[in-house]
C-alpha cells in the first residue's frame, strides 16, 4: 500500500478534492450555488476553490434553487459539466421542475441528441438540530425519476470516486452527502480514482442476516454489527453506494445466503426506498431462501423535530438498529 493509500482525509475533504481534480484536469467543469466563494459553502466544502479558479468557475448565485438549477441545466445542454450545489436537500424542491421535467427528460424527449453531464450535490439529513425544513432525506424522490442516477456514498472514500463518475457521467446525477459524514475519516488515495455506479459493497460479512444501507446507516449498521457478533450473531452489511442503478445481484446473493434481510434508511418508512428494496428481493430468487419475513428499520413518519431528543428518536440509531437486527435473527428460530 503506497503512502498516498494510507492518508487519512475527511468525507468533507474528499469531495472537494474530487471537485478540484476534475476542475484542474477539464475546464469544462465548473461549481454553482449560493455562498460557494467567498464563504467557502455552507458547510465549508468548498474552501478554497474561489481563490483557485476564480469566479467564472465558482459560481455565486441569488437564493434561487430553480434558477441554480435552470442556470446547470442550460450550461450542461451547451457542453459545459456543471456541479450545483444545493445548500440543503431540503431546497431541491425548489428546483424541481428544473431536475425532473428538464434535466431528467431532455436526452429522452430529444432522441439522445443532446446530453444533460451536471451533477447536483446536495447535503441531507437530520443530526444537527437544523429542525423540519433543513434536514430531510428526499432520495426517493429522484430514484423515482427515470433519467437521474442516485448516489449515496458512506464514507470518504466512496464519496470521491463516485463523485468522479458523476462528473464525469452524461446524465444528471443526484449525489447525496448526509451532513453527518462531513467530519468522518477514511483512507483516501490522492491521485484521481473513479467507482462506477452500480456496484454495492458487503463491508461485513455474516451468515445470520443481511443489513441493507447507505449513507449514514452504514456506519451505524457497522457499529451495532460488531455489538451483535460478540452475542453470536453474524449480520452481513452491505453497503449499496449507489441507489440508481442499483445493484441487485450483490442484494439477492446477501439475501439467499443469510436467508434474513433487514433493510435500514432515515428516509420516513411510508414511500420510503426501503420499499422498493423490499420489493427486488421478493421478486427474485432470494425470495425462495427467506426463513423470516423482510424486514424494514426507518424514520418516523413525523416531520424532523427540533428538540435534540426528538430529533434522535425520530430516525434510527445504534442501538434500533441492534435491537431490530437481534429479534430478526432469533425470528423463527
Amino acid at each position: 500500500m503506497s503512502e498516498n493509500t494510507k492518508r487519512e482525509i475527511t468525507y468533507l475533504e474528499a469531495v472537494r478534492e474530487a471537485m478540484v481534480q476534475e476542475m484542474r484536469r477539464n475546464p469544462e467543469v465548473f461549481l454553482i450555488g449560493e455562498d460557494i466563494g467567498v464563504y467557502g459553502g455552507a458547510f465549508g466544502v468548498s474552501k478554497g476553490m474561489l481563490e483557485e479558479f476564480g469566479p467564472e468557475r465558482v459560481r455565486e448565485t441569488p437564493i434561487s434553487e430553480e434558477g441554480i438549477a435552470g442556470a446547470a441545466v442550460g450550461a450542461a445542454l451547451m457542453g459545459m459539466r456543471p456541479i450545483m450545489e444545493i445548500m440543503f436537500m431540503d431546497f431541491a424542491t425548489l428546483a424541481m421542475d428544473q431536475l425532473v421535467n428538464q434535466a431528467a427528460k431532455m436526452r429522452f424527449m430529444l432522441g439522445g441528441a443532446v446530453s444533460v453531464p451536471m451533477v447536483c450535490r446536495a447535503p441531507a439529513g437530520s443530526g444537527t438540530g437544523a429542525a423540519a425544513q433543513h434536514s430531510q432525506c428526499l432520495e426517493a424522490w429522484f430514484v423515482h425519476t427515470p433519467g437521474i442516477k442516485v448516489v449515496s456514498p458512506s464514507n470518504a472514500y466512496d464519496a470521491k470516486g463516485l463523485l468522479i463518475s458523476s462528473i464525469r457521467d452524461n446524465n444528471p446525477v443526484f449525489f447525496i452527502e448526509h451532513k453527518l459524514l462531513y467530519r468522518t475519516k477514511a483512507s483516501v488515495p490522492e491521485e484521481v480514482y473513479a467507482i462506477p455506479f452500480g456496484k454495492a459493497k458487503v463491508v461485513r460479512e455474516g451468515s445470520d442476516l443481511t443489513l441493507l444501507s447507505y449513507s449514514i446507516m452504514v456506519p451505524r449498521a457497522l457499529e451495532a454489527a460488531a455489538k451483535l457478533a460478540e452475542e453470536g450473531i453474524q449480520v452481513e452489511v452491505v453497503d449499496l453506494c449507489s441507489l440508481k442503478p442499483l445493484d441487485t445481484e450483490t442484494i439477492v446473493q446477501s439475501v439467499s445466503k443469510t436467508g434474513r434481510v433487514l433493510i435500514v434508511h432515515e428516509a420516513p418508512v411510508t414511500g420510503g426506498f426501503g420499499g422498493e428494496l423490499a420489493a427486488v428481493i421478493a421478486e427474485s430468487e432470494a425470495f425462495d431462501y427467506l426463513d423470516a419475513p423482510i424486514r424494514r428499520l426507518a424514520g418516523r413518519n413525523i416531520p424532523i423535530p427540533y428538540n435534540r431528543t426528538l430529533e434522535r428518536a425520530s430516525v434510527p440509531q445504534v442501538e434500533d438498529i441492534e435491537k431490530a437486527a437481534r429479534a430478526l435473527a432469533r425470528e423463527g428460530r
